[in-house]
């Protein structure tokens, strides 16, 4: 079932326009790029591309942050306590080189 659903028209040199909806929900600007996915029962998917690097939860905390900038809702400072222990959290390695503290269940 699809959320959007919008068509667009192919011109002689092949291009089209993408809808503004498709492109407000996948956050694509001027000049960036889309990538097309064929799938082996003829469905073509439209992303934006590199968004398959994106982390989601980050995304989702931006899209919130900006909806409260555009209501006119002020961002309030984080407090202190909260603040000090993702700076401990931001220095410590990242990665499959990075020491693992604690059990971990596979």
């Amino acid at each position: 079932m699809s959320i959007i659903y919008e068509a667009a028209t192919v011109t002689a040199k092949g291009q089209i326009t993408l809808p503004k909806s498709i492109r407000q929900v996948l956050r694509i600007d001027v000049g960036e790029q889309v990538a097309f996915e064929l799938h082996e029962n003829g469905q073509v998917v439209v992303s934006r591309a590199g968004a398959e690097d994106e982390d989601p939860a980050v995304g989702a905390f931006l899209d919130l942050l900006a909806d409260d900038i555009r209501a006119g809702r002020s961002v309030q400072a984080i407090p202190a306590d909260l603040a000090q222990d993702m700076l401990e959290h931001a220095e410590r390695a990242a990665g499959p080189a990075g020491e693992i503290e604690g059990d971990v269940d596979l």
